[in-house]
């Protein structure tokens, strides 16, 4: 883990309020935390329910505040005579920078920072490959498990709570976000919520599913037929088949996150399907579902070994429906290590 450069963000401390970050920063797992850094020292704001908690998990001095965590960090800032504060601009809320506004000693001063936090989780650990490896072999253990009980009548919410069920059965600890199921005409909505509409026959079932173990998410989309698929279904899965893998293929240290993008639109656009992929190829994950990079047609990111993002392009038709394939993916310096090991093929039952 790169430290904070204080130097470079000219500022004499750091506040740290997004939970994701301070996890990273801390090993703190609960729901109530914030992290104030300098460069001599990092200090761990909690409530008493996590006294014992922050003590066993954090790597840093932890103190307990029996009111509002930002005015015990108001404390300390006092106390530490610190001028210069920086803050998660994206992540702090309007009152929460009012009181710390209003609360600082005079002489002092506010700046507002981006990424510093998210930019030192771009390149994971080898432990935290390691973390997302786990949640993602988890995840396809689900979906083994829970495709077994898709068939005509079965509902989108019953495979949604089957999969679900799974998941925590084979040690995902929650969802990485919420599963989407749809069918039919529905596939047409990248993220359509499950809803009581019954699998029909002769017509397509997307599953989009990721697995949290460890603190650590996994993502997948998987396509399954329900009978034989017609000629239109069957080209438009294999088109996206197609762009999939020519991502994948693209993937490697120094490629941009645009061409990886621009390599699957290509594909796509050789069909005639081009118009119909509505959203990117693929993001980061983490500690997150949705971290940097974004592989997206304008993102000039350039990848690096040790990276992990998804490629899932997707086309979606009106009236018709939706197929879109992804896998979960780690960079390496000479391509990649496609992490997801579930089959691609378009699985008819």
């Amino acid at each position: 883990m790169k430290p904070i450069d204080f130097a470079e963000l000219k500022v004499d401390a750091l506040l740290i309020t997004w939970l994701p970050n301070v996890r990273y920063l801390s090993g703190f797992t609960g729901s109530n935390g914030m992290i104030l850094a300098t460069p001599d020292s990092s200090t761990l704001f909690t409530d008493p329910r996590y006294t014992i908690q922050a003590q066993e998990e954090s790597r840093t001095k932890v103190r307990v505040a029996k009111g509002p965590l930002i005015k015990a960090a108001l404390e300390s800032i006092k106390r530490k005579r610190l001028k210069k504060i920086g803050f998660e601009k994206a992540h702090l809320s309007y009152e929460t920078f009012e009181t710390l506004k209003e609360g600082l000693p005079l002489g002092a001063a506010l700046k507002p920072t981006a990424g510093v936090v998210e930019k030192m989780r771009l390149v994971k650990t080898p432990e935290e490959i390691e973390r997302i490896r786990r949640a993602v072999l988890t995840n396809s253990a689900a979906f083994a498990s829970a495709v077994k009980t898709i068939k005509a009548g079965v509902k989108e919410t019953d495979l949604a709570a089957e999969i679900e069920y799974q998941m925590r059965r084979h040690g995902a600890e929650k969802t990485s976000f919420d599963t989407i199921v749809a069918s039919g005409a529905r596939t047409a909505l990248p993220h359509a919520q499950p809803t009581a509409r019954p699998f029909g026959n002769h017509e397509l079932v997307l599953i989009d599913m990721g697995a949290t173990q460890d603190g650590y998410a996994s993502d997948m989309t998987r396509m399954v037929f329900l009978g034989r698929p017609d000629a239109k279904t069957r080209k438009m899965y294999d088109a996206v088949l197609r762009a999939q893998l020519s991502a994948v293929a693209a993937v490697r240290e120094g490629v941009t996150a645009r061409k990886v993008d621009g390599v699957a639109r290509e594909e796509l656009r050789s069909e005639g399907l081009d118009k119909e992929f509505v959203h990117s190829t693929g993001h980061g994950l983490g500690l997150e579902i949705h971290e940097a990079p974004r592989l997206g047609k304008k993102e000039k990111t350039r990848l690096e070994a040790g990276m992990v993002v998804t490629i899932e392009p997707g086309v979606y038709v009106k009236g018709l429906g939706g197929v879109r394939i992804e896998d979960t993916v780690l960079v390496t310096k000479t391509g990649c290590e496609v992490l997801t090991p579930t089959s691609k093929e378009l699985m008819i039952l």
